[in-house]
């Protein structure tokens, strides 16, 4: 069986975005992007919410790009070559190849997709993590916590769920992100 693994590039104090909306520091440098790559690539499938797709998207033209780092040049192909489906009530269509579009989240058929799935299978979106970590889906939490306070913004976990952790793996960068995966459901 598949896992789903919710993965996230965070502040320190636990947001994914700034007041703004901006993310713009959490760019990953070409180490952390290279281990990054290496996390993601047994993913088979990305489950997204609307705002993660859409940002998530601009990956589906990143081989157009003149002078790519050799890690983007690899995630623009895992990312390509992967699986996506986007929950949301609002998008009309999707535009990037490989992707369908939901419109309801449904535990019972994220279960069945891990199930049927060869491969693991990635959330991205705070909020739609956030519903899946709520309905016991998510089997593993990665986060890449970047050295920087941004005081408030969209946050990276949910604050109305209480769920123990078991701690699997840890690694600090050379630009102070550093790296923790843990196991859910204890």
């Amino acid at each position: 069986m598949a896992k789903l693994i919710y993965s996230a590039i965070t502040s320190l104090d636990g947001y994914v975005a700034d007041a703004d909306g901006k993310f713009d520091w959490s760019v990953p440098d070409a180490e952390v992007m290279a281990f990054l790559n290496e996390i993601e690539r047994p993913l088979g499938t990305y489950l997204y919410g609307r705002r993660m797709y859409e940002v998530m998207s601009g990956w589906e033209t990143a081989h157009l790009r003149e002078n790519q780092l050799p890690a983007s040049e690899d995630f623009t192909r895992l990312w390509q070559a992967a699986s996506k489906v986007v929950y949301s009530r609002t998008l009309d269509e999707v535009t990037t190849s490989k992707t369908r579009l939901e419109r309801e989240f449904d535990p019972g058929a994220v279960r069945a997709m891990k199930e049927e799935s060869a491969a693991d299978m990635s959330v991205g979106g705070s909020e739609l993590a956030g519903v899946a970590l709520k309905a016991g889906v998510v089997d593993e939490v990665h986060l890449y916590m970047s050295p920087i306070l941004v005081g408030g913004g969209k946050p990276s976990l949910p604050d109305d769920i209480r769920l123990p952790l078991e701690l699997l793996q840890e690694r600090r960068f050379g630009n102070g992100v550093v790296y923790v995966r843990y196991r859910t459901g204890l």
